[in-house]
This record gives C-alpha cells, sequence and structure tokens, in this order.
C-alpha cells in the first residue's frame, strides 16, 4: 500500500504538432524518477500521431461522429452517445473541438495502449528511467452529473487491481471489488491538469509498487457486452 502521493503538474510543454517526440519534450521540461506514472492527454498524443483532420463548414463534426463511430446507443439533438472501434462508450464518439484550431476537430488515438507503450519505452531511452504511462481522456457518466478524466490507454501498469478472495477492514471477504487503478490515476492527474489550463501532462509519484506490471491494456476494463446489463 502506498504511504501517500504526489500528483506534479509538467508546465511548459511547447504547442504539439504532429511527428513531435512527446516524450523527448516531457522529459525537457520535467525530472523523472523511477515509479512514476507520467499521465498523458490524449489530445497531445492525437496532435503527435497526426489525428487531426479539418471540418467542413457545411456539415461540422457529424460525418466524424458517424465515421468514428461502430455503433450508436442514443442520440439527443446533436449529442450523440456512441461505442468506437476500441469499445469505449463516450460522446461523440470521442471527437473533440477544445483546445483545437478553429476549424478543426481532433480524433481519439487508433490505438491509445500503443500510444502509451510508445512514450514509455522513449521516455526510458532519452532519461533512463522505468516509468508507467497512462493516456487519459475526459468522458461523462450514465446518471451522474460532471464529467471526469479516465484512462484509455496505458503501459507498464496493472490496469485492475483485483481484489476478490482478499478480506476488508473486518476479515470478510470480498466477492467482487475489482478496483480501475488506471481511471483513478487519470482522475487524479486532471486535478492539477485543469480543462483550460494548457498543462497536458501530470507525475503521479509514489504510486504503490504492486500496481506496476507489463502486458495490462485498458481493453481489460472495458466492459464485455455480454457482461453488459445496460445495452
Amino acid at each position: 500500500m502506498s504511504e501517500g502521493i504526489r500528483i506534479l503538474p509538467v508546465r511548459g510543454l511547447p504547442e504539439v504538432a504532429k511527428g513531435d517526440d512527446l516524450a523527448e519534450m516531457i522529459a525537457r521540461v520535467t525530472e523523472l524518477a523511477d515509479g512514476d506514472v507520467v499521465v498523458v492527454t490524449q489530445k497531445v498524443v492525437s496532435k503527435a500521431e497526426g489525428r487531426l483532420v479539418d471540418l467542413d463548414p457545411e456539415v461540422g463534426h457529424k460525418p466524424l461522429v458517424e465515421a468514428e463511430s461502430v455503433r450508436v446507443l442514443r442520440r439527443r439533438g446533436d449529442l450523440v452517445i456512441s461505442e468506437t472501434a476500441h469499445g469505449f462508450v463516450c460522446a461523440n464518439a470521442g471527437v473533440d473541438l477544445s483546445n483545437v484550431a478553429e476549424g478543426t476537430a481532433a480524433l481519439l488515438p487508433v490505438a491509445p495502449d500503443r500510444s502509451a507503450r510508445r512514450i514509455r519505452d522513449a521516455l526510458r531511452h532519452h532519461v533512463g528511467v522505468k516509468v508507467a504511462v497512462v493516456v487519459s481522456d475526459t468522458f461523462g457518466r450514465p446518471w451522474r452529473r460532471g464529467v471526469t478524466d479516465v484512462a484509455i490507454g496505458c503501459s507498464g501498469l496493472k490496469p485492475i487491481i483485483d481484489l476478490r478472495g482478499t478480506s476488508d477492514a473486518l476479515g470478510r471477504e470480498l466477492q467482487v471489488t475489482e478496483v480501475a487503478i488506471v481511471d483513478e490515476l487519470a482522475a487524479a492527474a486532471e486535478l492539477v491538469m485543469g480543462k483550460a489550463e494548457n498543462v497536458p501532462v501530470a507525475v503521479v509519484r509514489g504510486v504503490d509498487p504492486s500496481w506496476f506490471g507489463e502486458g495490462g491494456v485498458v481493453d481489460d476494463v472495458v466492459r464485455d457486452p455480454s457482461e453488459d446489463l445496460f445495452r
């Protein structure tokens, strides 16, 4: 169990453009240590990977939403709740018009787990540290107002800590408890990023070492439709 964590905003990152080495840019403006978790927003990952597209002023972003959706669950006016090819259920298939130039939209990375792995490997190359990386994005939640950040990609972490079979504080065996650590880290990092502060990266320090591990992907967090009571 961690003795406490610190959440550090990474300031001074320049504007990100297609082809930029995000890891090198991050390493240039912050000091990393072994065991850190680097949380990077989807927006800068999408910019670096060239996932910005021009909008047709006549039709706006609607065709992009349709193209990025594999299934539409609900529509209400201009709002669409749909499922992406990644398995994420979110507003407008993750197509985002905020913090990008007028007339453009940002699409989700094609493979966010792969994006996280590339950043992690590059950070090890540039700085020589062993860190984990989480790619975060802002999602709404059914039946609750407001938005929060969740993980859409990760590398170097166990996405879920399975507590089934362990005991609670009173000695009762836990039957169903699985903790989405990657989502908790993404949400915690957002506290120092803000939505309009131009801080697209944060470092979470002091994370429990048992949370680290190879091979975990955010797809492990996405509930299989066969277990979903609402779709």
